[in-house]
């Protein structure tokens, strides 16, 4: 889009644990919510986003995010809540129904041996071929990917939007080793640093791998290999207009 920030960073960040999880359920468009587990871990990575800049920094921009976006659903709600609670209460918490996980039809509800018993052929299509097969009455991996890539589209334009109203004089990206602090470089007064947006994006393992996937360009063929574990952090970052992988997958805050 025309008014998207040519350089921004996106943080990602999957829920955590439901009942349905816990039990080895399919979920999709389903709605259970966080387990016990869940809410510790979205308390986890609350904190750990809470506190960015703690050793070892989070290679995100200084400052509260622009905004924490993040599926309609209970279980990607309850986390951004978390996330919200523990951070900057001027931070604006919006729902996207774009971010709604992937529908899986017919198999959602049951569990992965039930799904295996009924539809043995259609599970092991969409485990190896998952752009040309899906669940019996689900949603089809390329009208998914057509909403998550317009919902991250939506999200860096938002970014765009809010730059005027962003504060001045703040450095604008955390450390990145072997590069020099950009608040030390230079003879340049701090306040003449270009200030970043940034936003924190909460949903599920299939859209943030569609959302992902859509800023780096990969196509759908690679589908499986962009995991997101639960309460995992995942960095991206748009510089000049073209987006980069910062960190993948960072669960060590989450309790064992």
């Amino acid at each position: 889009m025309s008014d998207a920030p040519r350089d921004a960073t996106l943080v990602l960040v999957r829920h955590g644990e439901t009942t349905w999880v816990a039990e080895g359920r399919f979920q999709g468009s389903a709605d259970p919510p966080l387990s016990r587990l869940g809410e510790l871990q979205a308390a986890a990575v609350a904190e750990r986003l809470g506190h960015a800049r703690a050793h070892p920094a989070l290679p995100v921009p200084a400052g509260a995010p622009h905004r924490i976006w993040h599926s309609p659903l209970a279980r990607a709600a309850s986390t951004a809540g978390a996330i919200h609670a523990a951070g900057d209460a001027t931070v604006s918490l919006t729902a996207d129904s774009g971010l709604v996980e992937l529908a899986q039809g017919d198999w959602e509800g049951l569990t992965a041996a039930e799904v295996t018993a009924r539809w043995p052929d259609e599970l092991a299509a969409w485990r190896t071929d998952p752009a040309r097969h899906h669940a019996p009455g689900g949603e089809a991996l390329d009208h998914a990917a057509t909403r998550a890539g317009a919902a991250a589209e939506r999200i860096l334009a938002d970014l765009g939007s809010g730059l005027g109203a962003m504060p001045v004089g703040t450095a604008s990206r955390s450390p990145v080793l072997g590069y020099a602090d950009p608040t030390t470089v230079g003879d340049g007064d701090a306040a003449d640093i270009e200030i970043e947006p940034w936003a924190i994006v909460v949903a599920h393992d299939g859209i943030l791998r569609l959302v992902l996937m859509h800023l780096l360009e990969v196509s759908l063929e690679h589908y499986w290999a962009l995991p997101f574990g639960l309460c995992s952090i995942t960095v991206i970052e748009v510089r000049s207009g073209r987006a980069r992988l910062r960190a993948h997958n960072l669960a060590e805050h989450l309790p064992q």
